[in-house]
């Protein structure tokens, strides 16, 4: 592969010189190119910061989805309802795509009136220009720290606070916001992992009670998960269980 590109910029070469030497006059330069910052002009300093701000702007935007679902119940919702779907055996149905979007409008529905406080409290102020982009983030981001305190357990939090090395905080605005977000993941995925725990303890028994049988009647060779899977559908259908789940899941968060 070297020498093909090697090859191809000889052969560039060479033709270069031949059309200089045949033109005469003609003369091959590179185009000098001049990368210049100068601040002596008010207007093009302003440029370059409204620039800074709209790249940080995108990066902002580039990353807002992952910081929104580390911060909201989206964490303990999609690990139940993926948990819920393993209990199930049924590999892919429903499809990721099914899983996501439920647990997206969800998260929606549960972090609807954090969304209102921080649309009255900062977002509309600051449309209105009534208060400042500092002004506007601190009470912007304190719904949301109230939000992941209450489903936050000390315990974790303290983790983080240790390994920080921080002062020990007196209240709940001495500790750090990025402090506090790791703390919130922890937690919500242990107690993601409690629901589903419960949540596979009944499709469990139906496995052992099929495999015994199956073990009993001499069937070593047919899966027991062929058997089982109709009887956990029949059972999940029954009892209604995405109603009762979803409404303890919803709970779980007041």
């Amino acid at each position: 592969m070297n020498k093909k590109i090697a090859v191809v910029l000889l052969t560039v070469i060479i033709l270069t010189g031949i059309l200089s030497c045949k033109a005469g006059a003609v003369e091959f330069q590179l185009p000098d190119i001049n990368l210049q910052i100068n601040g002596s002009n008010p207007a093009e300093g302003e440029d370059l910061v409204l620039s800074l701000r709209i790249l940080l702007l995108l990066t902002v935007l580039s990353l807002a989805p992952a910081l929104l679902v580390m911060v909201t119940s989206f964490t303990r919702v999609i690990v139940v309802l993926g948990l819920i779907r393993q209990a199930l055996a049924t590999r892919r149905m429903p499809p990721n795509q099914v899983l996501i979007g439920l647990a997206l409008f969800l998260t929606v529905f549960i972090m609807a009136p954090v969304w209102q406080d921080i649309n009255e409290q900062a977002l509309q102020p600051y449309l209105n220009n009534e208060i400042t982009t500092q002004q506007a983030y601190d009470r912007g981001i304190k719904p949301i720290r109230d939000f992941m305190f209450k489903q936050t357990r000390e315990k974790d939090l303290a983790l983080f606070v240790n390994m920080t090395g921080i002062e020990r905080p007196e209240n709940r605005a001495d500790i750090p916001t990025y402090v506090l977000i790791p703390a919130f993941v922890i937690s919500e995925l242990k107690t993601a992992f409690q629901i589903g725990f419960l949540i596979y303890l009944p499709f469990l028994m139906i496995d052992m009670v099929v495999a015994s049988i199956l073990m009993s009647m001499g069937m070593l060779m047919l899966p027991p998960i062929i058997i089982s899977l109709p009887f956990k559908l029949l059972l999940f259908i029954l009892v209604d269980g995405w109603y009762l789940v979803i409404e303890s899941l919803v709970k779980t968060f007041y």
